[in-house]
């Protein structure tokens, strides 16, 4: 197929808001060449030019050219737009098939506050030695109420209960069984947040293996090369399985190729097929959790072996110190294969016996609104994102995105897993404080793998306090000196 003529003479963008493919390759030359100076874009770009290796956009580029979309032609675009979009004509086909929707409101509606069942009166199982033991306790004496709400594109919400995931669990371990998984061994988990990754992570548990959580696969297009890249990471833990997605399965004869630990590459739904009863072996405290990666794609992988011990140790500092209670709830969109999301959020959430309100990353850098506006549709108390995600909000959210939000429940949030910024906490707090955020929730944190996750927290409710040092004295002496 003959490529479209490049668009030659786009110095100003029609001003209607139309769909047009001028007015499509002018938004995508314009954050182009913003990105690339130099490269003077609009003489050369066409509908067919493809996003990553003609244009440079990753993932967030990718973003902000959905959000200037949307702005322009006011239209609300789903989330594939950020994952099967591969050239301006595809996107050009998606405006297109909107046709009479296409003056669709933009803010994010996620419906009236929701009353979450949380009549747990001791949530915490003081004296559980294991992750196992934890959700044991829980499903014994919390059974029916629910432990994760995972929130969908559309307002759609799934809903897991302790006794669910612990009889799902289990029946998953007794599959990994059935495929000769030995006590210790390893298996990794390429899964997107869903019910599908919570059941894996503590069915390998149950099945007395060690999970290892790397990161999913989020565009189709790119799946074979996503797996090849976690090859050092398999090679590096010796995995002997790999748990993931129906689509992955295909490609990934490859990794099978190049791990010569690996046996077996399948899904959740295959591990259940394949299970029987049997005697699920009991962990030790001292035992392995899982192993936390702090690099792998860009680099030589970095283990951080966690065990039961460790984990639970650092979870209940932190609560304690936070002082959580049963009426506390936790939102999150943060990944499953970082610790903050995956220690902080779901196994601190898990421990201390809270809800866990929780939306896929994606979901959250497509719409940063959602993240706010599930705090405020589930009363959200603890909630937390590395610096970039609070200037998202400051740059993408507009105030009729949020019209009626309330963030006075919001008594944690905290900041961490990057550098801080003081401007950015400055304006969050001015630009939100008038929905009801109040700027003493701020928590500054820090934090590592090698340490489970939380290091260094602020007193509750003290709020952020800046103190400006000299950098070049930090780094060449590690003296602070004002």
């Amino acid at each position: 197929v003959q490529k479209e003529k490049s668009i030659q003479t786009t110095n100003k963008i029609n001003s209607e808001q139309v769909v047009s493919a001028d007015n499509l390759l002018y938004l995508v030359a314009e954050i182009c060449d913003e990105l690339h100076p130099g490269h003077n874009f609009r003489s050369s770009i066409s509908l067919d030019s493809a996003l990553d290796t003609e244009l440079g956009l990753d993932s967030l580029s990718r973003m902000e050219l959905v959000h200037r979309i949307e702005n322009k032609f006011q239209v609300s675009l789903s989330d594939r737009a950020l994952t099967l979009m591969e050239t301006p004509r595809d996107f050009l086909r998606e405006l297109e098939g909107l046709g009479s929707r296409k003056n669709i409101k933009l803010n994010v509606n996620l419906g009236k506050a929701e009353q979450l069942e949380t009549t747990i009166t001791d949530p915490n199982p003081h004296n559980a030695k294991t992750l196992n033991e934890i959700l044991t306790w829980q499903s014994e004496h919390n059974a029916s109420i629910p432990h994760i709400h995972i929130l969908g594109e559309n307002e759609q919400t799934e809903v897991i209960t302790y006794s669910e995931l612990f009889t799902d669990a289990r029946e998953l371990a007794t599959g990994l069984l059935v495929n000769e998984l030995l006590p210790g061994e390893t298996v990794l988990l390429m899964l997107p947040t869903s019910r599908e990754y919570f059941v894996s992570f503590f069915g390998v548990l149950f099945a007395g293996g060690v999970p290892v959580p790397i990161y999913p696969p989020t565009r189709p297009k790119l799946l074979k090369d996503h797996i090849n890249r976690q090859t050092k990471i398999a090679n590096n833990a010796k995995a002997v399985m790999m748990i993931t997605i129906d689509e992955a399965i295909p490609l990934s004869s490859s990794m099978a190729n190049q791990v010569q630990s690996i046996r077996r590459i399948t899904t959740c739904a295959n591990l259940v097929e394949d299970a029987e009863k049997g005697i699920l072996p009991i962990p030790a405290p001292k035992d392995t959790a899982f192993i936390q990666y702090t690099s792998g794609s860009t680099g030589d992988p970095k283990g951080v072996v966690l065990s039961h011990e460790n984990l639970i140790s650092n979870i209940r500092a932190m609560g304690n110190f936070l002082q959580v209670g049963p009426d506390d709830v936790f939102v999150s969109w943060l990944p499953l294969y970082h610790d903050m999301g995956l220690i902080g959020a779901w196994l601190g959430s898990l421990t201390f016996g809270m809800p866990l309100i929780i939306m896929s990353p994606l979901s959250f850098l497509n719409r940063p609104q959602r993240w706010l506006k599930a705090i405020d549709r589930y009363k959200g108390t603890i909630s937390g994102a590395p610096n970039f995600a609070y200037e998202a909000c400051l740059a993408r959210i507009r105030e009729q995105d949020i019209e009626g939000l309330d963030l006075s429940s919001w008594r944690v949030a905290f900041n961490g897993a990057e550098p801080v910024q003081p401007k950015t906490i400055e304006k969050f707090c001015d630009k939100f404080g008038a929905h009801g955020f109040d700027c003493n929730s701020m928590m500054p944190v820090y934090g590592l793998a090698e340490n489970s996750v939380g290091l260094a927290f602020p007193m509750p409710g003290t709020g952020p306090k800046f103190d400006r040092i000299n950098k070049i004295m930090i780094n060449k002496s590690k003296r602070a000196v004002p």
